[in-house]
């Protein structure tokens, strides 16, 4: 079953059994994933070499998507499930070693995905416009799946959830491999399209078309908030 026609890869295509968007809210947390000054700030381009400016120009686009589509679009979804009081959840990635050897294999990596955020630093924490508020749940962790790497499993069942709005970055990344793992510990995942984001257009296509229907249901912000507002 497919809630609409968008993102549907070649496993689906002939499926036209068109459900509706159901969901139980007071059943539902939202998760943001990743949200954090590293990943998700613009840095400056100002004196940088030949190679470091083609390498900063080359991400603008994804910066742009950022500020202009995903922050307020993961704003808008904030401010709903605050105010009818639903569960918020936050997931970043920070270690708790400050030479990092508690990180996972591939936060090791060379490369890209090398990364060294020891739990206090600034570039690790949320972005100000999605700073959690009051009491909701942070949880870290030193792997890309949300589930894998924490108590967050066992904090979703306490809490009675049994359905889970994802949002955040790398949708390729993090955001997939929390969503595969929701799926495969049998919760319900809805993945907002246009609050979350991977480097390029190409791979955030690429990977909603891979995940929808089967690990999740990609909906867009104006569809949830249809739904369950």
């Amino acid at each position: 079953m497919r809630v609409n026609d968008r993102y549907v890869s070649f496993y689906y295509e002939p499926d036209e059994d068109l459900g509706e968007i159901e969901i139980d809210p007071e059943r539902t947390a939202l998760l943001v994933i990743d949200m954090q000054n590293v990943f998700v700030r613009r840095p400056s381009g100002e004196n940088l070499t030949g190679k470091e400016k083609a390498n900063w120009e080359r991400w603008q686009p994804f910066y742009d998507k950022i500020e202009e589509v995903v922050i307020p679009n993961n704003k808008k979804l904030l401010n709903l499930f605050r105010e009818k009081k639903w569960e918020v959840i936050f997931a970043r990635i920070a270690c708790h070693k400050k030479d990092g050897r508690d990180r996972s294999l591939d936060h090791k990596a060379t490369g890209f995905n090398e990364l060294l955020l020891p739990l206090d630093e600034e570039e690790g924490q949320i972005v100000e416009a999605l700073k959690p508020i009051d009491d909701e749940i942070v949880v870290t962790k030193t792997t890309d799946s949300a589930l894998t790497g924490t108590s967050l499993r066992l904090m979703l069942h306490n809490l009675d959830i049994d359905t889970v709005i994802v949002t955040g970055v790398f949708t390729d990344q993090c955001v997939s491999c929390t969503v595969r793992s929701l799926a495969d510990e049998s919760f319900k995942v809805w993945l907002i399209e246009d609050a979350c984001m991977a480097a390029t257009e190409k791979i955030q296509h690429h990977e909603l078309e891979v995940l929808n229907n089967i690990y999740c249901h990609v909906i867009n912000t104006e569809e949830l908030c249809s739904a369950i507002g």
